[in-house]
């Protein structure tokens, strides 16, 4: 849930459904930690 209110403050977007759709929301999909993995779940 952290992550999640996280991405939804740096990014004022979040993607619809439960899962996937990350394309919809291009900073909430490119946003990638220290490793290269995605930041947001």
């Amino acid at each position: 849930m952290m992550y999640c209110q996280k991405c939804c403050r740096k990014c004022l977007c979040v993607p619809p459904g439960y899962s996937g759709n990350k394309g919809v929301c291009p900073c909430y999909n490119n946003w990638k930690t220290k490793r290269g993995g995605p930041k947001c779940p």
